[in-house]
């Protein structure tokens, strides 16, 4: 365990997303069929399929681009805009693959930089609001998508049971 708030702050936003959000996610996937993932109550809303485009292209963008320097490549509407169905195990793949590769820009990060400045989107935040951000937005839309796995199932998905 480490021993200053800075690595406990990187440790923390890592087991939220690669060891607590994700198995949320991948449990609520799991439960539905393809047509559920994209599924919606109205054209306005978004699908379970957009959301994990989203989160994937989210993550990407501000932690592996953002904090770790890849070039950004994203664009953002395409995950909203997807209409036509992507397989929910590639979808999962993809939003594990990201994951994984932002968890290892995070183990590798030098928390003496947490209050430098980097232009994400169009904001100029510190490493220590752009994690923060990544780690709340991330929360917020797994919310969103067991919310819609409850609407669609109506089950208990147990995740005291992960």
């Amino acid at each position: 365990m480490s021993t200053n708030v800075e690595r406990e702050f990187i440790d923390f936003s890592r087991r939220k997303l690669l060891q607590e959000y994700f198995p949320r996610i991948r449990r609520c996937v799991e439960e539905l069929g393809e047509n559920d993932v994209w599924w919606r109550a109205h054209e306005t809303d978004n699908s379970i399929g957009n959301l994990l485009l989203h989160l994937s292209g989210n993550v990407r963008q501000w932690i592996v681009s953002g904090i770790g320097g890849a070039r950004d490549t994203r664009e953002r509407q395409k995950e909203f805009d997807q209409r036509e169905n992507v397989p929910k195990a590639e979808l999962l793949e993809r939003l594990k693959e990201t994951l994984v590769e932002a968890d290892n820009t995070l183990a590798h990060f030098d928390t003496s930089k947490l209050l430098e400045k980097r232009h994400i989107q169009k904001y100029d935040i510190t490493c220590f609001e752009a994690i923060l951000h990544v780690v709340e937005h991330f929360s917020g839309h797994v919310g969103q998508i067991i919310y819609i796995t409850k609407l669609r199932k109506g089950l208990d998905l147990k995740f005291y049971n992960l």
